[in-house]
């Protein structure tokens, strides 16, 4: 006989909510500070390499991928899992992108990919450095949703993956955004750390010299990368670069998440409106060999003048806000630089021990 259980609504309500927070923001929108993850990110790349999708093998269709990973570890909607391996496969989005795509897989402009029926993927060389040693029960496994397969609980990562190509997630009452940086550099930083373990974010930063963004852009300033390496949080200014020929302003790389194409549609309507004052005309170079836009200058006015303007009125200066949130253990919390190589160094020399054990 079922037992009536009676609670406060209120009470209830505050209890469900809590508990809705929590598996969003432990199972889909924020990484795991030791592989850099998120739950679905996890699963496409071991998925992927369950296939046997290597990088030295064919490309496989993407909606073969979206079913395995589907039916066997993420019963969430289709959609949601191509957005995902998508971005994974996205060199303006990735500093380093895990997963390497055949096809259409949107672009800088805003363009969406072609539907996963189109388009094909494997993964990158740099992905099986994540997955090294996967077999050798380096980490644990779980069980699957319904019990019939065995997934693991994070990668082996054998790099800090969660600085190396950053992370930005919304969930209930918190967010995360990690910048990516050099893979080098962070290397580099990491090693000082396990050669001297009381190494301060001041001798860190002798090694990481800031974040390293993907669509490339110019950081203004040291202060907002000292403060959000020190805090785990703080604010850097993003300036796109350019260089002057003649009278012509040449854009070569813009700030991160910056849409090109509205970019280049919010110039002509300042134009257009007499906010900004000097341009004759705007063209979209860009190839495959690079971004490339050229503003034509009208004579009498300093090129100097009108990249001024622009840097006011548009998103060729930029504000990125740093909030390095991860989990661990199952909780979130707010990292500084120091603490999250910390983390992953641990994570490396648990996984060790258990393939030594072995």
């Amino acid at each position: 006989m079922n037992k009536l259980i009676t609670s406060e609504f209120e009470e209830e309500l505050k209890e469900s909510y809590l508990k809705y927070a929590l598996s969003v923001i432990i199972s889909r929108a924020i990484p795991d500070a030791r592989d850099g993850l998120k739950p679905v990110q996890r699963r496409i790349l071991y998925a992927m390499y369950d296939m046997g999708l290597l990088p030295n093998r064919p490309f496989r269709k993407s909606a073969t991928v979206v079913g395995e990973v589907i039916g066997k570890y993420h019963p969430h909607g289709d959609q949601a899992v191509y957005d995902a391996l998508v971005r994974l496969a996205q060199n303006f989005h990735m500093r380093y992108p895990l997963i390497e795509g055949q096809g259409n897989f949107g672009s800088i402009d805003g363009d969406p990919p072609a539907a996963y029926r189109y388009t094909e993927a494997r993964l990158e060389k740099i992905t099986l450095e994540l997955l090294n040693n996967i077999d050798e029960d380096v980490v644990d496994f779980v069980d699957n949703f319904d019990g019939r397969y065995k997934e693991p609980v994070l990668l082996p990562a054998g790099f800090p993956n969660l600085l190396v190509n950053g992370a930005v997630g919304i969930a209930v009452g918190m967010g995360t955004s990690i910048p990516p940086h050099n893979l080098a550099e962070i290397i580099d930083g990491t090693i000082a750390y396990i050669d001297n373990p009381n190494i301060t974010i001041e001798e860190l930063l002798k090694f990481i010299k800031g974040p390293d963004f993907p669509t490339g852009g110019v950081i203004v300033g040291r202060k907002g990368i000292y403060e959000a390496y020190k805090t785990g949080k703080g604010k850097i200014t993003l300036r796109a670069k350019y260089e002057i020929e003649e009278k012509d302003i040449i854009i070569k790389e813009i700030p991160y998440l910056v849409n090109k194409a509205e970019l280049i549609s919010k110039i002509a309507q300042l134009v257009r409106e007499g906010v900004i004052e000097g341009i004759s005309d705007i063209r979209d170079e860009s190839d495959k060999e690079g971004l490339r836009v050229v503003i034509e200058v009208k004579r009498g006015y300093e090129p100097q003048i009108v990249l001024n303007q622009l840097m006011k009125h548009t998103k060729l200066q930029d504000t990125f806000s740093i909030n390095m949130i991860a989990i661990l253990n199952n909780q979130p919390k707010l990292f500084n630089l120091k603490e999250l190589i910390e983390v992953f160094v641990k994570f490396r020399e648990e996984s060790n021990n258990k393939k030594n054990e072995i």
